[in-house]
């Protein structure tokens, strides 16, 4: 699993030596380590025994195909998750939409500007990321948030929120201080597959304010950041 604590490792599989040598200096120099195989079988063998955090693959290599390789990867309970970028120069449509069907996290057709690689290597990496657990119990300045039971309480006041309310109410309290804009907030609460609009999140935190805060108009726990979204006090601050 990718942690953007440590170098982040790259299986690379490619018989192109001009291609092995660009992509290694580039991802090194990134911050990446970097492994590069010539043939399929030595590069799923490797990932077998040794753990990584994503595989840039070749489509047409020496010997075997790059999509049966793919899925070998997608099938093997130790790889079935690592990210797949592939390299390679069929770039018709159809050669897209199948690698992306067969398991591919993105699809580069060379020749391809390695800035741009290893900028789509970090985003298919952040998406993969583990996010933080977020706490069952927050207990912050009077407010009581139980995950478990979605139970909250003020001051020892019990408050009766809906689903979304609470679980608006436990995402912004689990990240105290952090400003999140209202579309982080419809990605992270309401889900990408989702058909509501950024107005929706100054809705929920209104009704939210109505039900937490002593004095709604000037809130002590959901904090308006004016241009930017919200974000949940952990002191005892004011609205800017």
């Amino acid at each position: 699993m990718y942690n953007a604590l440590v170098r982040p490792r790259i299986v690379l599989i490619e018989d192109e030596k001009d291609i092995v040598e660009l992509v290694q200096y580039n991802f090194r120099k990134a911050g990446f380590e970097v492994a590069s195989f010539g043939r399929g079988q030595d590069g799923i063998n490797h990932l077998r025994h040794n753990p990584a955090d994503l595989l840039l693959l070749d489509i047409m290599l020496p010997d075997m195909d790059g999509l049966d390789l793919c899925r070998q990867v997608r099938a093997e309970e130790r790889t079935k998750s690592l990210p797949v970028i592939f390299l390679t120069a069929k770039g018709e449509e159809v050669d897209r939409i199948l690698g992306l069907e067969i398991g591919g996290d993105d699809y580069v057709v060379k020749p391809f500007s390695p800035r741009e690689l290893v900028a789509r290597a970090k985003a298919v990496l952040r998406r993969q990321a583990r996010p933080v657990e977020a706490p069952e119990l927050i207990e912050m300045r009077g407010l009581r948030l139980d995950a478990r039971t979605q139970e909250v309480s003020v001051h020892g006041r019990s408050v009766e929120l809906s689903a979304l309310e609470f679980k608006l109410l436990h995402y912004l309290a689990s990240h105290p201080r952090r400003v999140f804009s209202r579309d982080r907030l419809l990605d992270e609460v309401w889900g990408r597959d989702r058909f509501v609009t950024p107005r929706t999140v100054d809705v929920h935190v209104r009704r939210l304010r109505e039900k937490i805060e002593s004095q709604p108009d000037s809130p002590q726990y959901l904090l308006t950041v004016r241009g930017s979204g919200y974000r949940f006090a952990a002191g005892p601050q004011s609205e800017p």
